[in-house]
């Protein structure tokens, strides 16, 4: 490890940049895009900002550790799917539910009501075809100025992350999982 300097000066910002909603992107294959999702969620609400989860691969009686926490602290999350896809007994219906899970998120954005909205897991219903990207991409773009919104998944398309103002790309270098070790309570769940 080479050690480095601490920087000493702030690093330039414009005098005049424009204060407005942000499309922020958490994408890649490695863990914790939602994590971040949620913890980004936690900081608008501690600040008293209205907030909306909407988890699309999510069944909405899922009791993970989010859930549990975020009911605690009356912070609002709504599971809009029906679990992974290789575990669905009719895909059809995953993408149904996923087009309306869509049509609620929308409407949160779109209707201004809140300062940040999470649309946690939303780029596989993208890049099944289950929800229409050009619609999406559209409501992103002429969501109200001051609405704050953040998507997460692997394989985030193009077309959105060409819109974002940031976007974090999570790699993988390690899994547990590829060592054989299984998804830990309180961890992935």
């Amino acid at each position: 490890m080479d050690i480095q300097n601490p920087p000493t000066e702030a690093p330039q910002q414009r005098e005049h940049a424009e204060r407005r909603g942000l499309l922020i992107v958490n994408t890649g294959d490695g863990k914790g895009k939602s994590t971040a999702a949620f913890g980004l969620a936690l900081r608008a609400f501690g600040r008293g900002k209205a907030v909306r989860i909407f988890q699309f691969m999510k069944v909405p009686s899922a009791r993970f550790g989010e859930h549990r926490a975020f009911e605690q602290l009356g912070l609002p999350i709504e599971g809009l799917g029906d679990g992974f896809s290789w575990k669905s007994k009719d895909l059809e219906r995953s993408a149904q539910l996923a087009r309306e899970g869509w049509q609620r998120a929308a409407q949160a954005i779109t209707s201004g009501e809140h300062f940040l909205v999470v649309l946690d897991e939303l780029t596989y219903p993208l890049i099944y075809g289950w929800v229409p990207l050009e619609e999406v991409v559209q409501t992103l773009k002429h969501r109200p100025k001051e609405v704050h919104v953040v998507i997460t998944g692997r394989d985030c398309p193009p077309e959105v992350i060409e819109i974002a103002d940031t976007v974090s790309e999570v790699r993988k270098i390690k899994h547990a999982y590829e060592a054989g070790i299984p998804a830990q309570r309180g961890i992935e769940d």
